[in-house]
């Protein structure tokens, strides 16, 4: 029972970073307007985390490989929750910034230990499981943070719903401190690891497929808001409600693609990107209606829920010997991806216009079908022949 709990605690911790994350997505327009900025200026505060988080995903996790990894956990939720009070008491915008970067340090580091902690927590039967609830944080966040952050945004400010986060994550550092147990190290992560990883072709196609999926579904996610109140004219509280709506599609997502990417890893990933192209190439026709907006964030939000848990499916399959080594690897490229599709993004956004950033996302997804094709062509097969 304890070391569900302990799952759980990591669960939460990657929801409070989650959450952090991406909260700006449903407040940019605020903040932006607060500080005098553009969208795609505002659009920073996505890019600058992803962009630490890929650079301290394999620095700490190498530096600090002696250390217990509870003790490591504990230390980024203090940071965390520093940084969130930071960017709720910034009184220029390059504060904020610099909390984002914090918050970027904690990405990298939380996510490379606490994505591969599953099989430490709970029976070796139970794995699967315990892996798909950890990730679940990450559609709760849009199911539960972003929309509550908008509310909260929307009714008190955006600085309280940074505050409310501040608060939040201090509570699952304590839930760490009291559920999760001693963790020391069981294996030494080298950089030599990571370097010999790329020479396997299973490792080189999970980072491809990874870097595509996640520059289309965040070079156009990142602008969602401004989409839904230009393209189709609704208002902040009905926002809320549709980026609800798109987190909990997410969160049906990513348990049926945790239930079956480990027997069909190739059609489940290809399927979300497929269904991601085709939602964002279809959001600048159809979106234009209400109806038309919601059924196709629905779709996003289901295809988009299996994104993550798929990906850290591939990489743990190319390298089943060395599971923190393949966390490491998968979360430097999924955050460096998250912040160069916000960067383009919001570069896209400030020249012409929501529609053709959902343009070109939809585009970048389908590149990213047709490498999961040639990935199949080639008929590989992982080490475990899975």
């Amino acid at each position: 029972m304890l070391g569900w709990l302990a799952v759980v605690s990591v669960m939460l911790g990657i929801f409070s970073i989650v959450t952090t994350e991406i909260l700006p997505i449903g407040l940019l327009t605020k903040i932006g307007a607060s500080f005098t900025i553009s969208d795609g200026m505002a659009g920073l505060m996505m890019t600058m985390p992803g962009f630490l988080a890929a650079i301290s995903a394999p620095v700490v996790t190498v530096s600090t490989a002696r250390v217990d990894r509870r003790l490591m956990l504990s230390m980024f939720m203090i940071l965390l929750a520093g940084a969130n009070f930071l960017a709720a008491a910034a009184p220029d915008y390059w504060i904020v910034l610099v909390s984002r970067i914090v918050v970027g340090v904690v990405i990298g580091g939380f996510w490379s230990i606490g994505a591969s902690l599953a099989e430490r927590l709970v029976p070796a039967q139970s794995v699967g499981r315990a892996t798909a609830v950890i990730f679940s944080a990450v559609p709760l966040g849009s199911v539960l943070g972003v929309p509550a952050g908008t509310f909260i945004g929307d009714m008190a400010g955006w600085r309280t719903a940074f505050a409310v986060m501040g608060a939040l994550t201090v509570g699952v550092l304590i839930m760490l401190l009291v559920v999760m147990p001693p963790l020391p190290p069981t294996q030494t992560t080298r950089l030599n690891v990571l370097r010999g990883m790329l020479k396997s072709a299973n490792a080189r196609f999970a980072l491809v497929l990874t870097v595509l999926v996640v520059l289309a579904h965040f070079g156009a996610y990142t602008y969602v808001t401004p989409f839904l109140e230009q393209v189709t004219d609704v208002g902040p509280r009905l926002i809320t409600v549709f980026l609800l709506i798109y987190g909990a599609a997410g969160i049906i997502g990513n348990f049926l693609g945790g239930a079956l990417v480990t027997r069909h890893p190739r059609a489940i990933f290809g399927l979300a990107a497929a269904m991601i192209a085709a939602t964002t190439l279809l959001l600048p026709v159809l979106g234009q209606w209400q109806i038309g907006a919601v059924a196709l964030l629905i779709v996003w939000g289901v295809a988009y829920g299996a994104v993550p848990v798929s990906s850290q499916t591939w990489f743990a399959k190319a390298t089943p010997g060395a599971p923190e080594a393949a966390a490491v690897l998968f979360t430097a490229s999924f955050q460096a991806t998250i912040s160069l599709g916000a960067l383009a993004g919001g570069f896209v956004v400030d020249r012409t216009s929501p529609s053709t950033v959902m343009m070109l996302g939809g585009v970048t997804a389908t590149l990213m079908v047709v490498a999961v094709s040639a990935h199949f062509a080639r008929r590989l097969t992982w080490p475990d022949n899975t």
